[in-house]
């Protein structure tokens, strides 16, 4: 896990960005990426937008390029007013993943004229630049304000398949070895990133003993409830012994992984996912597992997926019941849902899993339980479904198929496209798989898409560094 800086694109941005710069006549093109940079012990840019370099304006050849100057002074222009990093990314139509003489002294013309390119003293602290390779493959670096070098670890593309360009695989393979799933090479990758369960109950703690079992190199839980007598029925790894202490489940679970792996960072935060601490803590993966009961978790999941340019993967079960015609209440069915949440494209929100309406009903029955019943008497709060408590061979299921669809997208296995299996909903009554591709679901331009850590967090005023 020693890596500091990553570059992250969304899968759209990747997908046009390869269109222009290898549109198959063989010559070099180029595109400016405009980033936000969210810096700490594990720094990210974050693309935002891009500049495409229209072919006409470029002086373009088989093995370099020249960067038009009325391309590169307006993404100058536009890095000032909103404050973003720049990297300028071209191809290599030969396949060659590495920095070439050439673009040495291209970085060392460029790079200088971008950061004195301001008309005040740069607000970005780094500008860089990028290469990509007709399969797609992206190296990159960056350069301080004293025009120092530093290689970006790991470039991300989250979209149909997550793609993980890692810079120390560059180095040993050109182009990098395909890594396959459910082998070593599977293992050795997953030792390299960081994952995030939030919730560490039902389906959460076998997301976790899942994740530690796979190989992730760092766990982190997020949970702030205790274990109990009556949760002993599915929670993995908790005792009689942690119900009657009353320990927090994140602590269980992470002594329980320790007992098991010993090349394996876990890192427990008994927080609410809605708590700044818990927010910046997940901020820091590499993907994010949803776990959670509550339709406020799966929001603020929701925001920071989009903010941070994050996979997200929603588990959720349900047991619905029905009164029969004797009036006797019944089981009518088992149900387990995984939505994949990719930047960019449809949300939990956008996809019906929550609403304002229902977000305010869930905050009104915690917040005041008497005006709650009121309203629902009255009709107000609609389409709130009442759940038996779920079991853990569901749960087992549920959280299996979460982790298996992680697998399928970055390592990709599947005999169709991943973009057919944007959810997936099973139901054990009727012995049933339906899934929905991602254009099922409506997608919206999302405010917080790439914004990082912006204040205040998330958009939401209370996760403000000021209320500290």
């Amino acid at each position: 896990m020693d890596r500091k800086w990553t570059l992250a694109l969304s899968g759209l941005q990747y997908e046009r960005l390869q269109a222009h710069l290898h549109p198959g006549d063989g010559l070099e093109a180029a595109a400016i990426l405009l980033c936000r940079v969210v810096t700490g012990d594990r720094s990210r840019l974050l693309v935002y937008d891009y500049i495409l370099a229209p072919f006409t304006s470029s002086a373009r050849e088989r093995d370099h390029i020249i960067w038009p100057g009325k391309v590169l002074s307006g993404a100058i222009d536009r890095a000032e007013d909103e404050g973003a990093s720049l990297v300028l990314i071209h191809s290599h139509p030969g396949s060659m993943l590495a920095f070439s003489s050439i673009d040495d002294v291209s970085d060392r013309d460029i790079i200088p004229h971008i950061f004195a390119g301001w008309s005040e003293q740069s607000p970005a602290r780094f500008h860089g630049s990028a290469i990509m390779t007709p399969d797609g493959a992206i190296r990159a670096r960056l350069y301080d304000v004293e025009h120092n070098e530093k290689m970006v670890d790991l470039v991300t593309v989250v979209g149909d398949d997550i793609k993980y360009f890692w810079v120390e695989d560059i180095e040993g393979s050109n182009p990098p070895a395909v890594v396959q799933p459910f082998c070593d090479g599977m293992t050795d990758q997953l030792g390299r990133l960081s994952v995030g369960i939030v919730g560490a109950s039902g389906t959460g703690s076998i997301t976790a003993e899942q994740a530690a079992r796979m190989g992730f190199g760092e766990i982190n839980l997020f949970d702030f409830d205790l274990v109990e007598h009556k949760n002993l029925n599915r929670i993995l790894n908790s005792s009689i012994a942690d119900a009657q202490e009353s320990r927090l489940k994140v602590n269980m679970l992470k002594a329980a992984i320790e007992s098991y792996r010993d090349n394996c960072t876990v890192n427990a935060y008994p927080l609410n996912i809605s708590e700044r601490e818990a927010v910046l803590a997940a901020s820091k993966c590499d993907v994010l597992f949803g776990c959670v009961d509550s339709l406020e978790g799966r929001y603020m999941l929701d925001l920071l997926a989009q903010a941070m340019l994050l996979p997200l993967f929603d588990v959720g079960v349900t047991i619905p019941t029905r009164v029969s015609t004797d009036g006797r209440v019944v089981i009518s069915d088992a149900f387990g849902r995984i939505d994949y949440i990719q930047p960019g494209r449809s949300t939990l929100f956008t996809r019906e899993v929550y609403n304002s309406e229902s977000l305010r009903a869930e905050y009104l029955a915690a917040a005041d339980p008497d005006a709650f019943r009121d309203e629902a008497a009255e009709g107000y709060i609609k389409g709130i479904a009442q759940e038996a408590p779920s079991v853990i061979a569901l749960n087992m299921q549920a959280a299996s198929a979460s982790m298996l669809e992680y697998i399928a997208r970055a390592f990709p296995f599947r005999h169709e496209s991943n973009a057919n299996y944007a959810r997936t909903i099973f139901s054990i009554a009727s012995a049933e798989h339906d899934h929905f591709a991602e254009n099922s679901f409506s997608t919206e331009e999302h405010p917080l898409f790439a914004t990082g850590l912006r204040e205040p967090l998330l958009g939401i005023p209370s996760l403000s560094e000021s209320n500290l």
